[in-house]
């Protein structure tokens, strides 16, 4: 099963609906706008995490987590959801990420080369690897506000990556192929005998 499959699956079935509907919605309208400016991240940061979810989320026959900026995505939770010492202990996680990969590769990790920024997420992944038996009992799975940007920093940014992605417009109705407001509403609708029975 490819990575993108898997996320897919956990997003659409397994994660998703065991979150509190107030988070999902939360997540959805925190979809940054055309014209976001990073706020939290600077160009480097953004430049590494840009690179991060993109390996997480690649480019397929639908867009990929670039294409839905879902760096933005963050940055905005990062500025207006997070605390301070998340925020911190975040941004620490993606300079640590940076020291990883000049200590292996001599290089920061957006100058690194494809296989070998695969390699070293690959490597951040296995703190993070939870098996689909696990998945149903773990505590991250049932969330609530800061709890998001709990624990590992490579979990956290694989949660917000997928969250990102599906509760975009692109990632819901292209990767998904789901109707953002499935049906039609039928508001005032007269009462008969009939639709009283």
């Amino acid at each position: 099963m490819q990575r993108r499959e898997l996320f897919k699956l956990l997003s659409a079935g397994a994660v998703m609906p065991v979150v509190d509907f107030p988070v999902l919605a939360m997540f959805q309208a925190a979809q940054p706008k055309s014209n976001y400016t990073l706020r939290t991240l600077n160009p480097h940061q953004n430049a590494t995490l840009v690179t991060m979810t993109d390996l997480i989320i690649p480019e397929t026959d639908t867009p990929g987590a670039k294409a839905v900026r879902v760096n933005e995505f963050i940055d905005l939770i990062l500025t207006d959801w997070a605390h301070d010492d998340e925020r911190q202990r975040f941004l620490a996680g993606l300079d640590d990420v940076d020291k990883r990969s000049n200590a292996i590769f001599a290089k920061d990790f957006i100058d690194a080369a494809p296989l070998q920024q695969d390699a070293l997420l690959r490597e951040l992944d296995q703190r993070f690897a939870i098996s689909r038996e696990e998945l149903a009992h773990h505590p991250y799975v049932r969330r609530t506000h800061n709890d998001q940007l709990e624990g590992d920093f490579f979990g956290v940014v694989k949660r917000l990556t997928l969250y990102g992605y599906y509760t975009s417009e692109i990632g819901f109705t292209k990767e998904l192929r789901k109707e953002i407001i499935p049906g039609a509403y039928h508001g005032c609708t007269p009462v008969t005998d009939t639709s009283k029975a």
